[in-house]
């Protein structure tokens, strides 16, 4: 296994090396199926799937919204300039400060469901390198301007002998970029060792346990799916996608490498990578389940967003945006304001309940840190984009009898609770939201 992010064309990561015993006996069929089947659906989830009474989402509007929220980078005022398939294909100058803690959980989980229940499942941290393009074996080079000036000087007038032309500069200086934007891309890839008897059988195994880890955070399972094929070498594979309002785009792809990666990567002696298989020493085969979680970002972003009415105005080209993310990959699990009373006091209890939230592992946003002043509706619209849980509001009653409002992305209710019990509370419904 391995997360790894790629930058100017390198690859930097943890290379966790997945490892299974050749005698280890599968999951019986029932099993999966019954995994499989589970609900993954939310309670906001079940309303959304229910009918269509709001105008449908574009990709212009979600990618407005992204970078006012900061959820990607990539654009000046007064809105951005990058086109989606740039996003998709990594050419953009990186994720905001919530796009890239939105990564940051995605990643989280991915770990979270790889590693602590497989101990034959091994963490290696270690730089990865991506192989030189087939068409540049020298791979990427600079092109230096001495020599790309003396070579221009030479076509604006008679080429002197001696002087090399642009052909032959641009040629010794290797391929060229078409953007200088940096590109970013985080990998998820999961290395399972078996038997060449049971790897057709572990193939479909983990078809079904990725396809499952991917629809568990959707409000809308069924926009991710599956599709088999077969590469140029006859091996065969399955392709996960999201159905992006464009067209589907593959996240994640799973295939029997078969023994020839092993044999190559440890030419000579064969002998030390033989495995038991009952009575049998076998070399074992390699599958690879390799997904792509910043285009994972891109699918979530796109399966969160939902429309609700605006209580400001009754146009419906108006309507309330609401990013309704997975709480455990909610960037921001709650949003800290002041309401009526003394803002010095107000401010003090905001700061001590933002390092007790600190403390136990909840995301905070300090918003009583804002100086401009605006509407508790135009600041709950605000944190729906923003993908915020809770938004907890301290007033002067908190300083009377420790109370305060707590408000709910989802439901948009709004409750009075303890203060001294924010911390359970909250603690207890990002713990609970795991095990959906």
């Amino acid at each position: 296994m391995a997360v790894s992010c790629r930058r100017a064309g390198r690859v930097w990561g943890r290379a966790p090396l997945g490892r299974a015993v050749l005698r280890r006996r599968l999951p019986a069929a029932g099993v999966a199926g019954r995994v499989e089947a589970a609900s993954f659906t939310r309670p906001y989830a079940v309303a959304a799937a229910g009918g269509s009474g709001g105008h449908e989402v574009n990709g212009e509007e979600l990618l407005e919204m992204c970078w006012r929220r900061h959820f990607l980078r990539g654009g000046a005022e007064p809105r951005p300039v990058l086109p989606w398939r740039d996003y998709l294909s990594g050419c953009h100058l990186g994720f905001g400060p919530l796009g890239v803690a939105l990564r940051g959980n995605l990643v989280s989980q991915w770990w979270d469901s790889a590693l602590p229940f497989r101990e034959q499942v091994l963490a290696v941290d270690a730089p990865l390198h991506g192989p030189p393009a087939a068409a540049n074996p020298q791979g990427l080079r600079l092109l230096r301007s001495e020599a790309l000036h003396e070579a221009l000087q030479g076509r604006g007038c008679s080429q002197e002998q001696g002087r090399p032309s642009l052909e032959e500069v641009l040629g010794a200086s290797g391929m060229l970029r078409e953007s200088l934007l940096p590109g970013e891309r985080t990998t998820s890839l999961l290395a399972w060792f078996s038997s060449p008897r049971t790897t057709g059988q572990w193939l479909d195994y983990w078809l079904r346990q990725r396809l499952q880890w991917w629809r568990k955070f959707a409000v809308a399972p069924s926009n991710f799916s599956s599709s088999d094929f077969q590469d140029e070498k006859g091996r065969k594979g399955f392709n996960l996608h999201y159905r992006f309002p464009w067209g589907t785009e593959t996240i994640e792809t799973l295939k029997n490498l078969g023994d020839t990666e092993l044999l190559q990567m440890y030419p000579g002696d064969s002998s030390k990578l033989l495995g038991r298989d009952g009575r049998k020493n076998v070399i074992p085969h390699v599958l690879s389940a390799s997904g792509n979680l910043d285009r994972g970002v891109l699918a979530y972003l796109f399966d969160s967003l939902q429309l609700a009415e605006n209580p400001l105005t009754k146009k419906k080209i108006a309507q309330r945006k609401v990013l309704k993310l997975h709480p455990c990959l909610a960037p921001l699990k709650v949003a800290l304001d002041v309401g009526k009373g003394p803002t010095t006091e107000l401010r003090q209890v905001c700061q001590g309940l933002f390092n007790e939230l600190s403390e136990n592992g909840i995301s905070v946003w300090p918003g009583y840190l804002e100086t401009v002043q605006v509407s508790l509706e135009q600041l709950y619209a605000k944190y729906d984009e923003m993908s915020v849980l809770f938004m907890i509001l301290i007033t002067d009653a908190t300083l009377e009898n420790g109370v305060v409002q707590l408000r709910s992305r989802d439901t948009t209710m709004k409750e009075m609770m303890h203060i001294s019990r924010l911390t359970d509370f909250l603690t207890k419904y990002v713990t609970s939201a795991k095990n959906v």
